[in-house]
Formats: structure tokens, sequence, C-alpha cells
């Protein structure tokens, strides 16, 4: 019996372990077509949100600006992506986005080439974002434009937050600030 459980120890857990990366070893491309390594990361709070011009939770963009500018220098960062992926909300390229974004709403976080979030050609982040087997935490579907995800200082999934709930959300503040 006992060899049966060196064995499987030997061969699944290591196979398991190894499935689960961390968010760190990920690079994903700016808005720019520069690499952006997510290790670059280590050790701050991350907020990363599917984003889109054309949808009713667009103007979020206002307070994520808001609270980016307000709390990066207490180790906090917000990461963009842009999708296409709900009813072609964000059809613009790369460089349309930029110009929409920083002419509307001043954002100055970090912002991403645009992906897809769901799907076949799910980019590699967000299957790690959204598979318990890549990120150890839990299962989740990006269900619409601005769902966020709240990723703490040890790398890990700490929330998975829906689209309506607005990024200044007393929750989302209180993670941000590590107030109980």
């Amino acid at each position: 019996m006992s060899k049966i459980i060196l064995i499987l120890l030997i061969f699944i857990l290591p196979g398991s372990l190894l499935a689960q990366k961390s968010i760190y070893s990920y690079t994903v491309k700016d808005i720019n077509g520069k690499d952006f390594p997510m290790s670059k990361l280590k050790g701050k709070k991350i907020m990363i949100v599917n984003v889109a011009s054309k949808c009713g939770f667009t103007p979020q963009y206002k307070e994520l600006e808001r609270i980016y500018k307000k709390y990066k220098k207490d180790n906090f960062i917000i990461i963009g992506f842009p999708a296409n992926n709900f009813k072609a909300q964000e059809p613009g390229t790369n460089k349309e986005i930029k110009k929409f974004c920083t002419l509307n709403y001043g954002v100055d976080f970090p912002m991403m080439a645009k992906i897809s979030v769901k799907g076949q050609n799910m980019a590699d982040i967000y299957k790690w974002l959204t598979e318990k087997k890549l990120n150890g935490k839990k299962n989740s579907e990006v269900k619409w434009n601005f769902q966020k995800y709240l990723i703490g200082t040890d790398g890990k999934i700490d929330f998975v937050i829906n689209p309506w709930v607005k990024p200044d959300n007393k929750k989302i503040i209180k993670w941000i600030t590590g107030m109980k």
C-alpha cells in the first residue's frame, strides 16, 4: 500500500504542482507592443481589468484612474486588458484604444495590447485567472467587460469582482489599503 502512495506522490503530485504557475511567470504585450513581464509586479497588489471603449461600464475608467492615482504609491497597480469579447464593444486597434483612454479618461495606469478573455483564443494570462488548475485558487468566468481580478502581494488571486461593481467599492478599497 505504501508503494502505491509513494508512486502517486512521485508521479502525480509534481505534475499538478507544475501546472500551477504564478502570475509572475507570464509576459504580456503592452499597448505599444512591448514585452511587459508580470514578474516586475512582484510584491504589489494588482487589479487586472478587461476593458472596452463602447460599453455601458466604460465610465469605470474614471474611477479606475482615480484609485490608481490615489494608491499607486502604496504598492498598488491596475493593469487594463482591452478585449472585444462582448458584443464587439472594443473594436479599435491598440493605437485607437490608447488614444481613446488617454483623451477621454486620462488613463495613466498600464494598458496592455488587445486580447481575448474568453473562448478558444483566450490569452494565457486569462487562462491563469480563470482556471483553478493553473492558479491554484478558483475557477471563474469573465462575465462581461470591466470584471476585476484582485491579485495579492503573494501573486495569488484574492478576489474576483463582478463588472457592475465599481472600482471604488468599499470592499476593493479595503483590499487595497489592507483595512479590515
